[in-house]
């Protein structure tokens, strides 16, 4: 199966106006993007940067980006690093609040997602964006899933970074609008579809992985 194009659009209006109602609740916070707290935000960061060879000056793709957290981690952690940022979110509240905060950032560039916002750059990273799925199943967001999958593979020369949340050890445990997974499906379905090579990263102690995909 795989999702057609009207039933991916309600999907993607469905969740820009879920995150347009955070980012007008709580502002450029962590609950703004539906995180607990800055220290597990930046833990996420550091292992989707994984991907990344900071010894030398790279193009970065944030999917999701939402006001653009992973650039003040960026500023704190790597401040030497010449790097050629662009966030792209479908929340149109994220990416206005992103541009105030950021305008004065160089190399640094802000896009409502659509098919005109993606660029090819050497890497992406995409922090918990497939965490909320609201109403729709689990089949429907699967197929989501591996359409946003496959537009960072064409998109990223040199290796890409997703994060997921563990299914939980007893079924029916946490809120239906949460998607929870296997490490198992993902990592087989990114080494078959994308000849890549997977890294699956599970031990930060956090009930969630992500997965480094790189090229073979």
């Amino acid at each position: 199966m795989s999702v057609n194009a009207e039933a991916y659009e309600r999907v993607r209006i469905d969740i820009a106006a879920y995150y347009n109602a955070r980012i007008q609740k709580y502002g450029p916070t962590p609950l703004g993007v539906d995180w607990t707290c800055v220290p597990t935000q930046e833990l996420r960061f550091v292992q989707l940067l994984k991907v990344c060879d900071f010894a030398r000056p790279f193009m970065l793709n944030d999917v999701g980006c939402g006001y653009g957290a992973l650039l003040a981690f960026l500023g704190k952690r790597h401040p030497e690093a010449l790097i050629d940022y662009m966030g792209t979110d479908l929340s149109v509240g994220m990416i206005s609040r992103a541009h105030r905060m950021w305008v004065r950032r160089p190399l640094t560039a802000f896009r409502v997602a659509g098919a005109d916002a993606n660029r090819v750059a050497d890497y992406s990273i995409a922090s918990g964006i497939f965490n909320i799925k609201l109403h729709n199943s689990d089949t429907t967001w699967r197929e989501c899933i591996k359409k946003t999958l496959s537009d960072m593979h064409s998109t990223s020369l040199k290796g890409f970074a997703v994060n997921f949340l563990n299914r939980p050890a007893s079924k029916g445990l946490g809120p239906s609008e949460l998607y929870r997974t296997d490490p198992d499906y993902w990592v087989r379905y990114c080494e078959e579809s994308f000849r890549a090579k997977v890294e699956c990263l599970s031990d930060y102690g956090m009930r969630e992985f992500t997965l480094v995909i790189r090229p073979i």
